[in-house]
């Protein structure tokens, strides 16, 4: 006699459902093998500046992770494994070569197709420096440049390295493109040309986004450039000299204290130079940033009887910070510019 083994209900429910649940677990797996998540592209960005780019670009069509979070300065970032596991999920890397040495190699090193350094869509050489401004007697200022007798400190004065934190002329290179609006434009239409090309579905949505950032931008620069368009002096001075680029855009002259590093400490002989500046091109203020020390700003400031503020690199947002994005952080800069510059 034949019998029919019959299987319960309950069982033939349980295996469907561990069956669902194998090829949801398939399906998730296939997704993130291929730089996806619930069908968008992962983006991963290196620090804030390139963030707000891929969020603002890529739009609901992305979604959007960083390497460095709020309140970490990203010049000493080292990768722990779970971000470098983040890297190896990524649909596409945005990054800017220069900033972050152990991110520059982790990436370089990452199989992802699809990875952007910022700094191949615009030129990080800074421009040449503004001439400084001296009275003639009469009232009126004249530029000068080195050599004709302003004292800007010798090569014996300061120890081997130094760049006694500011530039003269062409030829160095300073990673902090996005605080000059015309070239954080270029990478913007860079940045989004490269997320069609990894993402060609959304390419239109992309290069829609990337225009409007693009326009923004353009306004932006607009702004600058009028309200410091005429001011009192064109010098400022900063501790991070990070502004090159921003004082190559609008004609300004940036005097950092201790170079590009916002934690070195400056010699004796630069805080001496600084105070001849200070006098000589009628400087109000010494600048500090959000994400480091204020303590060497505030020395010299008291010791020469400035002022002191923040101008802010913008390498990342915190609740110290004098807006909640780029663009509100920009115009908080260009505010405490005028107010120190003495704009007309």
């Amino acid at each position: 006699m034949n019998v029919r083994h019959l299987i319960p209900p309950a069982v033939t429910a349980g295996t469907a459902a561990l069956g669902l649940l194998a090829l949801t677990a398939c399906s998730s797996s296939a997704d993130a093998s291929d730089g996806r998540e619930d069908g968008k592209l992962k983006v991963v960005a290196s620090f804030y500046p390139m963030q707000f780019l891929a969020e603002r670009i890529g739009g609901d069509r992305v979604t959007v992770s960083t390497l460095t979070k709020p309140g970490v300065e990203p010049h000493d970032l080292e990768l722990k494994p779970r971000q470098a596991a983040q890297l190896e999920k990524a649909g596409y890397i945005l990054y800017l070569k220069g900033v972050q040495p152990a991110v520059d190699s982790a990436i370089e090193k990452t199989p992802v197709k699809h990875k952007t350094d910022a700094a191949k869509l615009t030129e990080t050489e800074l421009p040449a420096a503004a001439p400084h401004q001296e009275e003639d007697g009469h009232g009126h200022t004249e530029g000068h440049s080195e050599g004709d007798g302003h004292d800007h400190g010798t090569e014996s004065d300061a120890p081997a390295g130094d760049d006694h934190g500011h530039d003269h002329g062409k030829g160095g290179t300073d990673p902090h493109v996005w605080l000059d609006p015309v070239k954080y434009a270029e990478i913007a239409a860079g940045v989004g040309t490269a997320l069609g090309k990894a993402d060609p579905d959304n390419a239109a949505v992309y290069k829609k986004n990337a225009d409007t950032l693009v326009a923004e931008l353009k306004a932006l620069d607009a702004s600058f450039e009028q309200g410091l368009k005429n001011t009192t002096t064109r010098t400022f001075i900063t501790t991070h000299s990070a502004f090159g680029h921003l004082a190559g855009r609008y004609g300004l002259i940036q005097e950092g204290i201790a170079g590009i590093d916002p934690e070195a400490e400056p010699s004796p002989a630069r805080i001496k130079e600084l105070r001849k500046v200070a006098t000589a091109d009628k400087v109000t203020t010494v600048f500090f940033e959000t994400l480091a020390s204020d303590r060497t700003a505030k020395t010299l400031a008291g010791d020469a009887g400035l002022r002191t503020d923040v101008l802010d690199p913008l390498e990342g947002i915190t609740d110290k910070s004098k807006g909640r994005d780029y663009f509100a952080v920009m115009n908080a800069n260009l505010t405490a510019l005028k107010t120190a510059l003495g704009a007309k």
